[in-house]
């Protein structure tokens, strides 16, 4: 594929305040400014199941899900790695900082998300459940050592895995998506890590188109897969 290959993402067309700006179409749409890609957008209708035309595309009915030509893909992760596989500037071509850009990327979604995300979801969701607080004291202990495992590794660096990429991209994502400012602004590091990717000029378009896809419709509650 070339940069000239037309690029579409799906994305919904609506979601509740809280969800603006943490839903995942947010980060390919980054990864695409950073490239200076231009893409078109497929809003779905986030309150109802898409049919088996769009499961055939992206089977867990989530956004987003990619198409470039005869390539499809879904999870937002996926996608990103086959951006970046395409341009360095997203990913290095050395096989060394390659596979540490990776790493943090899967770490990223695998170990860092999962703990950080459900603590932070227990309060958006749950918080009116007469089990909730003690489901968030059982949790907290993981994701603030999550936070603090992320705080270790960057130290003093600008980006996680040397120059800015798609690590990058995950990790403020998620940082911006917690819920509870009390969880990060424990990390001044990390506070800072994240200003400097949400200053980002492609960040701020990525984030711009989105919001400009949502329609003004009567809040209507949570949306399942945001």
């Amino acid at each position: 594929m070339t940069d000239a290959t037309p690029v579409t993402i799906s994305a919904f067309d609506w979601v509740p305040e809280f969800a603006r700006g943490r839903v995942r179409d947010l980060i390919v749409r980054w990864a695409l400014e950073e490239l200076g890609r231009p893409y078109r957008t497929v809003l779905l209708d986030a309150r109802q199941p898409r049919g088996p035309d769009y499961l055939a595309w992206q089977p867990f009915d989530q956004v987003p899900a990619y198409r470039e030509g005869e390539v499809e893909l879904f999870e937002a992760g996926a996608i990103l790695v086959h951006l970046a596989e395409g341009d360095e500037r997203l990913m290095p071509r050395d096989p060394a900082a390659r596979a540490k850009v990776l790493s943090w990327t899967i770490g990223a979604l695998n170990s860092f998300e999962p703990p950080v995300r459900q603590y932070s979801l227990l309060a958006v969701f749950q918080r009116d459940q007469p089990w909730c607080e003690d489901a968030r004291d059982a949790f907290r202990p993981l994701a603030e050592k999550r936070m603090q495992r992320l705080a270790d590794a960057l130290g003093d660096a600008e980006w996680i895995a040397g120059r800015f990429s798609i690590a990058d991209i995950v990790l403020v994502f998620l940082l911006e998506s917690v819920a509870e400012e009390e969880l990060v602004a424990r990390f001044p590091t990390l506070v800072a890590y994240r200003a400097r990717g949400t200053a980002r000029p492609a960040y701020q378009r990525a984030l711009q188109a989105q919001l400009d896809d949502f329609t003004d419709e009567a809040a209507r509650g949570p949306t399942e897969g945001a």
